[in-house]
């Protein structure tokens, strides 16, 4: 057959719209069929997509594919967490309305979705700005607040000037907004939180349902973030006699506290009028939290003049107000052990405060003198009363039971999650189903009556502040419970409870009840999800929460919502992450015009391992290009010998025939295992790479006869439906070349016989302080005696190791021999 030419903009958009004419990628619910739900976690319309999203959703395509030709009922929606601060930025800049903005993004985005060629069911397509949407976060806070999951409260609060809104905890980074990195200071807010620390330990239980489905790093950092820890309450007494308590998890190092820390915020500190002590304080009420705890930020305080008595030995030491201590953690005080805690140590030392040894190091004593930090390892106790002499490990309860005896400890435990604060002063957000009565105080806002809708054409006044609390239409209101006057709440919900259970709405995102049971029964947990491990303590810990509460209320089976986490890595350039202000930005419109969406897509899949950062390399497409490029010229040249269903006969090959049908029934095994086990895409791709090489090298009289025909075609039959999860528009239109009428995206992933996928012989490497040096060809169950025996036998190795002294041999069954010598 002549030869084609590869014309990908052609090629691509005729199959786009076959797709899409089709329906293939429409999902029904069919209990007879085992389902898949593959998800990636769904952007913000900013307004172009850049080349991480590139990245993530060409990962979740293929894996998408893939389980459908696999044969499983595939579930792959999209839609938009259209919420979000860049929409009032753009308004208050360019004047155009965030709702406009938003929509306009999302058409925008939509398109650049439909190039890339993704496997996306548009007909279940969300956007969290409908009101047909956020009417059920509305109906979901309601349900909260009746289970007393949803309060509010006057707190301090991380507050971004530049945003001017409140931030979670979560949200800062490094003391900075992480939308816009400006300082963030604390302020007192009247704030509405959810209450995340009734479900800590179910959160942290879930954690063991997960099992090996979630990368560790993930498991590990939430684990972190909600912070469990078993300790002793204990009540030590102001000089006045009041009661002082603090929480601590070191029982045994109670007997050497000399000093105490409370925070700036503690009510205790009104009583002080000490000028230098109201200076400190109100200087630090006003620096983050995350700041306050950071370990990098310098560790101040100041003496209150107030002293505590231990209760376990009647010693009394002085109070200080510490930046580091917060009093939205435990009692808002802690004890202070120098002796035995690297921070206290250094506090201690920078104010002249006492250190007391109470855990010595067995057979060699410390000493005051010479100590140049805490001992923080284990010991045994001294200067500890009747507790002398123990290990402080045994101490530790031995002294809780002790002081819960003399009935000033009580056991106890604690985390470090806070309740999640999802008050926002922002205008494009959900509105929060609350009024305000004089007479009745706050009200929610009846079920019939959701959902309270965002105004959209709104004004905003040249400031950051939000149109609503200037909107008398929107504010006045009447109260449900008595019909007198009442103001609507206008702050708005935090964005990240859209994404908290977006994914449970795709099941059934046309039904008139927040979720059809049947569908969202049969289709969720998700499967397999796919984002940024920047979300592991934000969105990945809401929505795990929130489908725990969404389950208590009958709503879900499932209590987790995800059963598998793939976390990508970010895409870097020339060193850094790709981002606007870096000048590093590769436009994945400019990829597409100049090499197509197959190539964009098959670099993405390429150049990384998925859970790995990827750099940009313009080497790196080209060269997929001209692979691509490869392919599509074998599949043309021999096109017309294709016979396609006829599997090559094992008898009467020759030798090259034999071993190239060998090197595919390989292939097929091997990149299907790298594909669904693995999970390890670049080297599903250099296998399939090395298979079209070993094509080329066919010599063209064994592919002239009839036996190489059938060899050529069994290859094709599974070569391209192996490349369709990577490359979908070419293979399919190469599947077409060779004749084929049905789509390629339903077609059966190819099988492998065993007994082919099994080499005769693997390649052993030798070498010689860690530098290849010769390799040999030997059975795949070789001893490890023969292969050092082959290694020092070989005569290439002799040339590197003559007159050296062979100090190790490093055998890897299998692979290799590293033979050490100096």
């Amino acid at each position: 057959m002549a030869e084609r030419d590869y014309t990908f903009k052609e090629i691509e958009s005729k199959w786009q719209k076959r797709w899409e004419e089709a329906g293939v990628f429409e999902s029904r619910r069919d209990p007879k069929r085992k389902k898949y739900y593959l998800l990636e976690m769904f952007p913000y319309p900013s307004g172009r997509l850049h080349m991480g999203h590139v990245r993530n959703y060409s990962i979740g395509d293929l894996m998408a594919r893939f389980k459908r030709m696999r044969g499983f009922n595939v579930l792959h929606p999209i839609g938009w967490d259209a919420f979000g601060l860049p929409a009032e930025n753009a308004a208050i800049k360019g004047g155009i309305p965030p709702y406009r903005w938003t929509l306009d993004n999302i058409g925008y985005m939509k398109e650049q979705f439909r190039k890339l060629g993704v496997s996306y069911d548009w007909t279940r397509e969300v956007a969290t700005c409908d009101p047909d949407y956020y009417r059920w976060n509305q109906w979901v806070f309601c349900k909260m607040y009746e289970k007393g999951l949803a309060y509010k409260k006057k707190a301090s609060v991380n507050w971004c000037p530049s945003c001017n809104t409140v931030l979670a905890n979560e949200q800062v980074e490094d003391g900075l907004c992480w939308r816009c990195d400006s300082s963030v200071t604390q302020k007192e807010l009247e704030q509405w939180f959810f209450k995340i620390t009734d479900y800590a330990d179910n959160l942290l239980k879930g954690h063991d349902e997960l099992g090996d489905g979630w990368p560790e790093r993930v498991v590990v950092m939430q684990r972190n973030w909600i912070g469990r820890s078993t300790g002793l309450t204990v009540n030590f007494r102001l000089e006045s006699g009041e009661d002082f308590p603090i929480y601590t998890t070191r029982p045994d190092t109670v007997f050497g506290v000399t000093f105490m820390v409370i925070a700036p915020e503690h009510p205790l500190l009104d009583r002080v009028t000490n000028p230098e002590v109201r200076g400190f304080i109100e200087r630090f009420k006003s620096q983050s939290l995350v700041d306050r705890l950071s370990e990098e930020k310098e560790k101040e305080g100041v003496d209150t003049g107030l002293k505590i008595v231990n209760p376990f030995n009647g010693d009394l030491v002085p109070l200080y107000v510490g930046n580091f201590v917060l009093m939205e953690y435990g009692t808002g005080a802690i004890m202070a052990v120098p002796a035995h805690d690297s921070r206290d140590f250094a506090f201690a030392k920078k104010y002249g405060i006492p250190v007391k040894v109470v855990i010595d190091r067995p057979g060699e004593p410390l000493s005051l003198e010479t100590m140049d930090d805490a001992y923080i390892d284990e010991g045994v106790c001294v200067n500890s009363g009747p507790f002398n002499e123990l290990g402080n490990k045994e101490a530790m309860a031995k002294i809780a039971d002790y002081a819960e005896e003399k009935g000033f400890g009580k056991r106890a435990v604690t985390y470090r999650l806070r309740d999640w604060l999802i008050s926002r002063q922002r205008y494009w957000g959900c509105p929060i189903p609350v009024v305000y009565c004089e007479k009745c105080g706050p009200a929610l806002v009846p079920e019939k009556e959701l959902p309270v809708v965002l105004p959209t054409e709104v004004e905003f006044r040249g400031d950051s502040r939000s149109p609503l609390t200037f909107m008398d239409d929107f504010i006045n209101t009447s109260c449900p419970k008595c019909g007198g006057a009442a103001r609507r709440e206008t702050d708005t919900m935090d964005t990240f409870v859209d994404s908290s259970w977006y994914f449970a709405k795709f099941t059934s995102p046309k039904s008139k009840e927040m979720f059809d049971r049947e569908e969202v029964d049969y289709w969720m947990p998700v499967d397999q999800y796919i984002g940024g491990i920047e979300h592991a303590c934000m969105h990945l810990l809401y929505a795990r929460f929130f489908n725990m509460v969404l389950h208590d209320l009958g709503l879900v089976k499932c209590r987790e919502p995800f059963t598998r986490l793939l976390t990508q890595g970010m895409v870097i350039k020339d060193g850094a992450k790709m981002s606007k202000s870096k000048g590093n930005i590769v436009d994945p419109d400019k990829i597409i015009e100049d090499y197509g969406a197959d190539t964009a897509r098959l670099f993405m899949l390429f150049a990384s391992p998925p859970d790995k950062d990827l750099d940009w390399s313009d080497k790196g497409v080209e060269g997929c290009f001209r692979f691509i490029g490869r392919v599509w010229r074998i599949v043309s040249k021999y096109a017309d010998r294709y016979a396609g269903g006829k599997t090559a006969p094992d008898a009467g090959l020759s030798d090259a025939l034999r071993s190239i049908r060998i090197e595919l029934h390989r292939t097929v095994k091997i990149v299907t295992n790298d594909i669904e086990e693995r999970m390890q895409y670049n080297t599903a791709i250099a296998r399939m790479m090395e298979l079209v090489n070993a094509l080329y090298q066919l010599p063209e009289a064994e592919a002239a006869t009839p036996e190489g025909a059938k060899v050529i075609s069994e290859i094709f039959d599974s070569l391209i439906p192996m490349l369709s999860p990577f490359v979908p528009h070419v293979a399919e239109e190469m599947w077409a070349m060779l004749g084929h009428r049905e789509l390629l995206v339903d077609h059966p992933w190819p099988s492998y016989i065993e007994a082919l996928s099994m080499r005769e012989e693997i390649e052993i490497v030798f070498q010689v302080n860690g530098k290849n040096r010769s390799k040999a060809a030997v059975a795949p169950d070789v001893k490890k005696e023969e292969m050092e025996k082959l290694a020092l036998g070989d005569q290439r190795i002799a040339e590197f190791t003559a007159g050296k002294q062979v100090v190790k041999v490093i055998v890897v069954p299998g692979k290799l021999v590293n033979i050490v010598v100096k």
